[in-house]
């Protein structure tokens, strides 16, 4: 027992020895160093390492390989593409322009109407540059957009220009406000403003007198009378100048309102004489175009407010024509005794209404004149007997009196005016005359839009051949027929045969139909009930692929309820005369209808969506660039200026007949109707 304690004690003392011995060696080696034989841990050449790369790369003893790996993408990112597109891009020096260059840009694309062009100055090429645009090309931009109507991009440029940090002018607020009063959408157009005038508010802007006139005529436009104005009041208030400019736009904005508008009229023109303001030649074309387009409103107020300006123009006379004291701002004094003349006015005004002058004024003799500054009734009955534009252009005394009373205002009438007294006299051919030797005696230079319009007046009243007879005066004048008189002829197409010959004219004459002119044939093709006709112009619109516009759908759904209403009579009475002939034409005519829809894509569309998909937005247009070569032929703009004017003396007046019952249909010979002198 004792044997083997001893042999297990030596053991341990011999391994505990082996074990320092060791260490000492390894600290001794240590400290001196050592060197491996370069060859020793090598491995042979032919030999594999057991230990693989990948597994190498994955090894949890390895740093950062506890995520797995991710490929990169195959498609870069956008943002580090543009990154270094700018690092590397970079414009030459001489590529840069200078702001007047690109300001001349922006003018020459907004003066061939190029809206898209002319916002690529400032989106696109000056980005590129890295060109930093400055208000005055904002300023262009936004007036551009606003002479067009483009009221969403004006507003959109004057939020970028207040990112850019850059200064809002007067000009900037002018041109937004004309960008309201231009746009196709009158309650958009009216809602920006308010937005706007609040803005102004809110920084405490105060507006000068073109700022006034533009939200004048933003919000008369728009159809806010009222506030159009309080807009003018505002400015008595100021002492700000008001002159022919405001009282113009204030006459659009009684243009705006058809029901009541003349009579605004009438108060506006009448302000102007009390405020000894002359009114220019756009203030009586303007009030040319109220005569046509508004009417008078209820009676009785009307009878009242022509009361109320004859009494004003016997004040005023009765003053010794001095200019109304409500225009000047009142005086301390003024103002402390303002109640006492108010009450002295009223009882004056008041006695003066029923004096003499007034009565006979009220009943005086002739033909009423309330144009002028001293207005009278003449001998007119009533008023409820006005009703058409040639019975309100009576009231102001007739054309005579509105060419008298631009003479005394010092205002030229131009071929405008004569267009517009064209729209309101009688649809006479003997108005039409003496109107023609006005234009003589003036020496007036026409233009082409004068005779489309004689051309629709003598087509509305069914003067067909009154209507073909515009062509000898055109010619005589030594101008060419536009796509405008080839559209107000087709009015008068009643037959297939007259159709195909005003497009054969169209052809030889190199220009190309539209869809407003075969909508004009479609209308006379639908009043006559000639299915055929009608078929044709379907045809013609598929062959050229047209577009159908609002109107001519609604010729055609039109007819269709016309021609439901005859069949269902025709199914009531069997025995009718001409119910087969109705029937088959009717029949064939549904057929090819439906075909059309079909191709159209407006096969089974009630009326309102099939007008949805063919009604254009207004703003469509300035989202594309132009085609080339379109701003040197067909930009509308540059053709009006560049339109030939020549005189109409060489058409000889007294040719024309004074035959009033032509509208009657009766036939006659042409050569009789107009002479061309030689």
């Amino acid at each position: 027992m004792s044997f083997i304690i001893l042999n297990t004690l030596r053991r341990q003392c011999v391994s505990q020895f082996c074990t320092r011995l060791l260490q000492q060696s390894f600290l001794t080696t240590t400290s001196r160093g050592f060197r491996i034989a370069p060859n020793a841990c090598a491995p042979k050449p032919h030999q594999k390492d057991e230990f693989s790369h990948l597994e190498a790369a994955h090894s949890p003893d390895q740093f950062g390989t506890l995520s797995p790996q991710v490929d990169e993408p195959e498609t870069p990112d956008e943002g580090d593409l543009k990154e270094e597109d700018f690092l590397q891009n970079i414009p030459a020096p001489g590529q840069k322009l200078s702001v007047r260059q690109y300001a001349d840009l922006i003018k020459d694309h907004l003066k061939n109407n190029r809206i898209r062009e002319a916002l690529d100055v400032v989106e696109v090429r000056m980005k590129q540059d890295r060109v930093k645009p400055v208000n005055y090309h904002f300023n262009l931009l936004i007036g551009g957009c606003a002479r067009v109507g483009y009221s969403k991009k004006a507003f959109q440029l004057y939020n970028k220009m207040k990112q850019h940090d850059l200064k809002v002018t007067g000009g900037t607020y002018t041109s937004l406000f004309n960008a309201c009063a231009v746009s196709p959408f009158l309650g958009d157009g009216l809602k920006r403003a308010n937005q706007l005038r609040e803005i102004m508010l809110e920084k405490g802007y105060e507006p000068n007198e073109s700022n006034y006139n533009a939200m004048i005529k933003a919000y008369g436009r728009c159809g806010e009378l009222k506030t159009a104005f309080q807009l003018v009041d505002e400015m008595v208030a100021r002492r700000l100048s008001i002159g022919t400019d405001t009282f113009n736009f204030l006459l659009q904005a009684c243009i705006s309102d058809r029901e009541y508008g003349f009579r605004h009229a009438l108060l506006v023109w009448h302000r102007m004489h009390r405020m000894r303001i002359s009114p220019d030649r756009y203030s009586f074309n303007l009030l040319l175009r109220c005569v046509r387009d508004c009417q008078l409103g209820d009676l009785e107020t009307t009878q009242q407010v022509i009361e109320q300006i004859l009494a004003e123009s016997i004040v005023e006379l009765g003053n010794g024509g001095k200019q109304v004291p409500a225009i000047e701002e009142p005086s301390v004094e003024a103002v402390e005794r303002s109640e006492e003349d108010n009450a002295e006015q009223q009882q004056k005004l008041a006695t003066i209404v029923t004096n003499r002058e007034l009565t006979e004024r009220l009943n005086h003799e002739g033909v009423p004149d309330l144009l002028s500054p001293q207005p009278h009734l003449g001998s007119l009955v009533r008023l409820g007997e006005v009703r058409k534009p040639e019975d309100r252009l009576l009231l102001l005394g007739g054309s005579s009196n509105v060419f008298a009373e631009m003479r005394r205002c010092g205002a030229e009438p131009d071929i405008r005016t004569i267009t517009e007294l064209l729209d309101v006299i009688p649809s006479t051919y003997a108005a039409e005359k003496q109107l023609l030797g006005t234009i003589k005696q003036l020496k007036l230079r026409c233009d082409i839009d004068f005779f489309n319009i004689l051309i629709k007046k003598r087509s509305m009243r069914f003067d067909y051949e009154g209507a073909k007879d515009v062509l000898y005066m055109i010619e005589a004048a030594n101008l060419e027929p536009d796509i405008v008189t080839y559209g107000v002829l087709a009015l008068g197409c009643q037959t297939q045969e007259e159709a195909r010959s005003l497009l054969k004219m169209m052809h030889e004459a190199d220009v190309r139909m539209n869809i407003q002119i075969l909508g004009a044939m479609l209308r006379q093709g639908c009043a006559k009930q000639n299915f055929r006709y009608v078929t044709e112009i379907l045809q013609i619109v598929r062959r050229e692929r047209l577009k159908p516009n609002e109107p001519f759908l609604r010729h055609l759904e039109e007819f269709g309820r016309v021609c439901e209403k005859r069949d269902r009579e025709y199914d009531a009475k069997p025995r009718k005369r001409g119910r087969d002939e109705f029937k088959q034409e009717y029949n064939r005519y549904r057929m090819q209808l439906d075909a059309w829809r079909e191709h159209m894509g407006l096969q089974g569309l009630a009326l309102d969506q099939a007008l949805g998909i063919v009604r254009e937005h207004p703003w469509e247009q300035f989202k594309e660039p132009q085609a080339e070569g379109y701003e040197a032929v067909k930009n509308p703009k540059l053709r009006h200026k560049r339109k030939k004017q020549h005189s109409i003396r060489r058409v000889d007046v007294e040719a024309i007949e004074e035959d009033d019952d032509r509208g009657q249909g009766k036939e006659h010979d042409q050569t009789n109707e107009v002479k061309l002198a030689h």
